[in-house]
C-alpha cells in the first residue's frame, strides 16, 4: 500500500503555540494487481417486516439472487430474515447448491414488526461461524425502526464493534424514508463498514451490488493507525468520523478494509506547544498497520511528523499547503452535515439550516482561494440539502446527510459503487 504524507505548515515560530495539520493519503493496490482472492463470507440480515411488503422486499430479494450468482461455490453465504421473529433462511456455508439458496431467498415473505437486535445478534453468530482468514461481511437491509428487543443505537453499535474484533465487518442499507438513520449509521460505524441511503428498492439493489463488488476486490484488511504524539503535544484531533480509542497515551484509529485501487484520506491536527529552541522538532509518530491480501502478509509503516522551529519573522511568511487546508475544511463540512442530521432528527429545523449555511460558507471560502470540481460539487450537495430541508423534506435531508457524511468522512476517497 502506498502512503503519502502532507503537512499544512512545516515551520512554526519559536516560543509560540501553534497547530499543525497532517493529511495522509493511502492507496490500496490497483485491481490489475489482484491475481486471486481468498474465499469471501457474506451474511445477509434482511428486514421482512410489514413495511417491506411489495416492491422493497421484491427488489431486495432480486439483489440477493444476483449476489448468489456473483459468488463462487467456495464462497460462504447465508441469509437471515426478521420481523418480530428471526428466521435462518439459508444457513451460512459454501455455495455448492445455489438452487437451494435461490429457492430459500425467493420464499421470504413480509411479516410483522422489527426485531432488529435479535437478527443482528444471530447474524453475527452466523458470520463468525463461517469467517475465514479474510473475515466476513454482515450486510443488513432495513426500512424501519427497531421496535422489538434492544433499540438503543449505542448498544447495537457496540455489538457491531465487538463483531469487528472477530473480523466481521457490518454494513447497512437503509431503504425508503422510514428507517432509523442514526441507528443504521452507528451500526456501520461500529462495524467499520458502509452505510447507504437507498430511497427506493432499486437503489437498495445497487447498494448491495456495490458492496459485494468492493468486498470481492478487497486487497487490504484490518488497517489501523496508531497516533503516538510527543508528550508535550496538547491535543490530537482526528477530523474523520472513525472509531478509535486510547492506548497507553496514544490514539488508535480503526480504518477497516480497503478495496482494490481505493484511495483513502485522513486529516489529523496536533496542538503544538511553544518551542524554546530553533531547529527540527518532533511532533508525533504515526504507525500504520494492515494485512495485505491475498498473501495475508502483515505490514507496518512508520511515519514521523516533524516541524522546523524558526524565528517569528520567518514563520510569518509561511503559506499553508492548500491541499491540506482544503481537505481539513472538507472534513469540517462533513461534521456540519452530521450536526444538521442530528438537528432534523430532533425537529430543530433552524439549527439544521444554520449547519448547512455554515458548511456552504466554508466551501464558498475554499472556492475563492482554491477552486476545484470536487469542492464545487460538495457545495451543490450542501445547497440541495438546505433547500430540501427548508421545503419540508427533513426526513430525506437527514438520511442523505448522514449517509453522505459517513461515506465521505469514514471512507474518504472510496469510489461510490452503490447508489
Amino acid at each position: 500500500m502506498q502512503v503519502n504524507t502532507y503537512v499544512d505548515v512545516d515551520v512554526v515560530a519559536i516560543e509560540q503555540d501553534d497547530e499543525v495539520t497532517v493529511m495522509l493519503e493511502l492507496s490500496a493496490p490497483a485491481p490489475e494487481s489482484v491475481a486471486r482472492r481468498p474465499p469471501a463470507a457474506v451474511q445477509v440480515v434482511l428486514d421482512r417486516s410489514g413495511s417491506m411488503h411489495g416492491q422493497r422486499l421484491d427488489a431486495a430479494k432480486q439483489a440477493l439472487l444476483r449476489l448468489v450468482e456473483r459468488l463462487d461455490a467456495s464462497d460462504r453465504f447465508g441469509v437471515i430474515a426478521f420481523d418480530d421473529d428471526v428466521r435462518v433462511v439459508a444457513p451460512a456455508g459454501e455455495l455448492h447448491d445455489k438452487d437451494a439458496v435461490r429457492r430459500a431467498v425467493a420464499g421470504v415473505y413480509s411479516g410483522g414488526s422489527t426485531n432488529l437486535s435479535g437478527a443482528l445478534l444471530r447474524g453475527v453468530q452466523e458470520a463468525r461461524r463461517v469467517a475465514g482468514d479474510g473475515g466476513a461481511t454482515l450486510l443488513l437491509l432495513s426500512d424501519g425502526h427497531a421496535n422489538c428487543g434492544v433499540t438503543d443505537p449505542a448498544r447495537l453499535a457496540s455489538v457491531a464493534a465487538r463483531a469487528r474484533e472477530h473480523a466481521v465487518t457490518t454494513s447497512t442499507v437503509g431503504i425508503g424514508l422510514g428507517y432509523d438513520e442514526l441507528l443504521l449509521s452507528e451500526l456501520a460505524r461500529g462495524g467499520q463498514g458502509n452505510h447507504v441511503f437507498a430511497e427506493h428498492g432499486d437503489a437498495a439493489a445497487a447498494a448491495v451490488a456495490g458492496e459485494v463488488e468492493g468486498l470481492l476486490s478487497k486487497t487490504v484488511q484490518a488497517a489501523s493507525l496508531l497516533i503516538r504524539p510527543e508528550a508535550s503535544v496538547g491535543s490530537v484531533t482526528v477530523w474523520n468520523d472513525l472509531p478509535g480509542h486510547a492506548v497507553d497515551g496514544c490514539v488508535m484509529v480503526e480504518l477497516g478494509d480497503l478495496w482494490a485501487g481505493e484511495q483513502r484520506r485522513l486529516v489529523l491536527t496536533f496542538a503544538v506547544p511553544a518551542k524554546s529552541a530553533l531547529g527540527l522538532a518532533r511532533v508525533a509518530e504515526l504507525e500504520l498497520r494492515y494485512v495485505e491480501l491475498p498473501a495475508f502478509a502483515e505490514q507496518t509503516v512508520t511515519i514521523p511528523v516533524h516541524v522546523n522551529v524558526v524565528p517569528g519573522d520567518q514563520a510569518a511568511g509561511r503559506i499553508p499547503n492548500p491541499k491540506v487546508r482544503t481537505e481539513l475544511i472538507y472534513q469540517q463540512v462533513q461534521g456540519q452535515k452530521r450536526r444538521a442530521a442530528d438537528a432534523l432528527r430532533d425537529g430543530d429545523h433552524a439549527a439544521a439550516r444554520q449547519a448547512y449555511e455554515a458548511a456552504g460558507a466554508q466551501l464558498d471560502a475554499v472556492m475563492r482561494v482554491c477552486p476545484s470540481d470536487e469542492i464545487a460539487e460538495e457545495r451543490d450537495v450542501v445547497a440541495r440539502l438546505r433547500l430540501r430541508s427548508d421545503a419540508g423534506e427533513g426526513e430525506w435531508a437527514a438520511k442523505f446527510s448522514r449517509a453522505d457524511q459517513a461515506r465521505k468522512s469514514r471512507k474518504r476517497g472510496r469510489a461510490d459503487l452503490g447508489t
